[in-house]
């Protein structure tokens, strides 16, 4: 005899079983954990960050240069047209006071004058005599209006440039405290993540500790991606390094030549003292000079150290400092 027919609602029960099943199973597996990134994630995001931010920083620096000239330009206009306005007020201040005393017959003396003329022609000549002055005073105040008029339209100008490149410097400030901002961000989970041991043992801290600008940004970001390469005596990269070598490579990057020996490294820089290190600067090692490594912030040098030895990090005294030195 043939099976009779399940009922819906049976079947219905059945897949709502089996759902409520799976969904037991699934609540008990945790989600995945969302990884933390990477030193090498970190620093690329930072490289790219900076990257952005370097090409504004040099348009700020150029535009402040451009507007402290700007500035003394309008400074000094002004001061020419200051006593050339005090110029043209006297000189009007003058006409308009012989106006007055001509309009008010103050001037009994001009009029007593003229008067007193003995013969027509004494007066028509007295009567000449005023009117040049009259036009040479009137000629001199328009020297002096002139002039300042000139000097004014050449300030306009300058004025308006002034207020252009005023503006550019706020919008370049403003984009530079952003991108600021990201990178302090980044620098801040940098550390987390160092200091959770993620940058081994050959970059036991961030590598450079901050990231200067100029010449110093690039050689010192150069020596710290060379951080697990072998030393190999006599060499200057790309695959491989010895102390000079990798000093040299580094800020030749930068456009700057320095000798492949540690001691001439140290003649050919400038000294600075332990408190005015800074990221770049060279750290020499020994009273023969034999041993050099790279400053890269927070008391950390960069160097390759012997055969066998891969270049890495080390503390800046850990070994016999002889001085410090400054490419550039």
């Amino acid at each position: 005899m043939p099976a009779a027919p399940r009922p819906r609602w049976s079947r219905f029960t059945t897949a709502l079983a089996a759902l409520a099943g799976a969904a037991v199973v699934l609540a008990g597996v945790a989600p995945p954990a969302h990884a933390e990134p990477s030193v090498a994630e970190i620093e690329q995001q930072i490289d790219q960050d900076w990257n952005k931010l370097e090409p504004l920083i040099e348009r700020h620096n150029a535009t402040r240069q451009d507007l402290a000239a700007k500035r003394k330009q309008a400074d000094a206009l002004a001061r020419q047209i200051g006593p050339l306005q005090r110029q043209v007020d006297e000189a009007m201040a003058k006409v308009n006071g012989l106006a007055v005393e001509a309009y008010k017959g103050e001037n009994l003396s001009a009029v007593n004058a003229l008067l007193g003329s003995r013969s027509a022609s004494q007066m028509l000549g007295q009567l000449e005599l005023l009117d040049q002055f009259a036009h040479r005073q009137q000629r001199d105040v328009q020297t002096v209006v002139d002039l300042r008029d000139r000097l004014a339209a050449k300030k306009q100008p300058l004025d308006e440039m002034v207020a252009q490149l005023t503006r550019t410097e706020a919008q370049l400030a403003a984009k530079r405290k952003q991108i600021n901002a990201e990178i302090d961000r980044l620098q801040k989970l940098r550390i987390k993540v160092y200091g959770n041991g993620g940058g081994g043992s050959l970059r036991p801290a961030p590598c450079p500790a901050s990231y200067p600008g100029g010449g110093a940004g690039i050689a010192v970001k150069f020596a710290c991606a060379q951080i697990g390469k072998p030393y190999v005596w006599g060499a200057a990269g790309p695959n491989a390094y010895d102390c000079s070598g990798l000093t040299m490579a580094a800020w030749a990057k930068a456009g700057v030549s320095l000798p492949h020996n540690a001691a001439r490294q140290r003649a050919v820089t400038a000294r600075v003292s332990r408190a005015d290190l800074r990221p770049g600067d060279l750290v020499f090692y020994y009273a023969d000079l034999h041993h050099v490594g790279m400053y890269v912030g927070g008391g950390w040098v960069v160097h390759a150290s012997q055969a066998g030895v891969p270049i890495k990090m080390k503390r800046v005294d850990d070994g016999q400092v002889n001085s410090y030195g400054r490419p550039g």
